[in-house]
């Protein structure tokens, strides 16, 4: 019996460390195929993490890269421990964030870019004119980026207690299949707060229209990606995290200087249905943003705290970062 006992508690505590340790030659990353996600699209291209993590003596240190279809499932695989690092939006970093009371955290941020209601109702010109009848597709009701920005546009529209005054009309809906609601004029979906590059595509066919995009809920440029992992992962080996963020911020600098030959690089990898010229367009439009560096990240946080949604409020920017982030001017 003792035996066995021991038996059984040396295989517990090989289970335990290879759940709980980072393994020296496979990083985990996890990624979607959209426009927000192509920091994480140029470093595995160009093997970024692997030339910085050598050059920190860590040759033996490589990049696997996993391949989600949404942002919610990404984060059931970094909470099972099935991948190491996730870039996500902001909404779904809060609400883990608050779940986990900090042991996930953000490593730095990714990029920023504007998101766009969309319509094919001709009557509706602003928030104010949805009725009913209509039908505002975003990815997750109430949680993901678009829904809590439609609130946020509500909010400045008819204060607090018009920031709901949409929930009736809104479905979840992933964008591929909200794309294809939209431009079918049968379709009780009218609507579609989108992101790049669903929204070019739409914006395409006749008869669909913007509404509102995100620029207008704040001054400036904002931050809606994150990077983020555990604690665990976080403390379990520095050179993993130094090369990261290195790696993040030459693949922004070569986004932010090269924009013609990273949209080659993402049509080539994604195959959307945009020429480059569009996605250049795309990466240069106003409110873009590609940077480590987290601008205007607390306010949409702070505004999922005043609605409920999360129940932890940040007191400042870097309750929300590793240290590594912290000598940087965030915000």
């Amino acid at each position: 019996m003792k035996r066995c006992i021991a038996a059984a508690c040396v295989a517990f505590l090989a289970v335990t460390l290879s759940a709980g340790t980072v393994r020296a030659k496979d990083v985990r990353f996890a990624k979607q195929l959209q426009m927000n996600n192509l920091p994480l699209i140029v470093m595995e291209q160009k093997k970024l993490f692997e030339k910085h993590a050598a050059a920190l003596g860590a040759s033996d240190l490589s990049a696997q890269w996993l391949t989600f279809a949404n942002g919610g499932a990404t984060l059931d695989a970094l909470i099972s421990g099935n991948v190491d690092f996730v870039l996500a939006g902001i909404s779904n970093f809060a609400i883990i964030w608050n779940r986990t009371r900090g042991d996930v955290k953000a490593v730095a941020a990714a990029s920023g870019l504007p998101l766009a209601l969309l319509t094919r109702n001709p009557n509706v010109k602003s928030l104010k004119d949805f009725s009913a009848g209509d039908r505002i597709a975003v990815p997750t009701v109430k949680v993901s980026n678009q829904a809590v920005m439609l609130a946020m546009g509500l909010d400045k529209i008819y204060g607090k207690e018009g920031r709901n005054k949409l929930d009736q009309q809104t479905v979840q809906l992933p964008h591929p299949e909200a794309v294809q609601a939209l431009l079918n004029p049968h379709h009780e979906v009218n609507s579609h707060f989108s992101s790049s590059p669903y929204a070019e595509i739409e914006l395409k066919a006749n008869g669909i229209h913007k509404v509102f995009d995100s620029n207008e809920l704040f001054s400036g440029p904002s931050t809606n990606n994150l990077i983020f992992t555990t604690k665990r992962v976080h403390d379990s080996d520095p050179k993993v995290i130094q090369a990261l963020i290195a790696a993040l911020d030459e693949a922004n600098s070569f986004i932010n200087a090269n924009k013609h030959e990273a949209a080659e690089l993402y049509l080539g990898v994604s195959k959307d249905k945009l020429t480059v010229d569009e996605v250049v367009a795309i990466l240069s439009q106003p409110g873009a943003i590609f940077t480590t560096t987290p601008t205007n990240t607390v306010a949409m946080i702070d505004f999922m705290y005043d609605t409920g949604i999360i129940q932890r409020k940040p007191a400042d920017w870097k309750d929300l970062y590793f240290p590594e982030m912290h000598g940087r001017s965030g915000s």
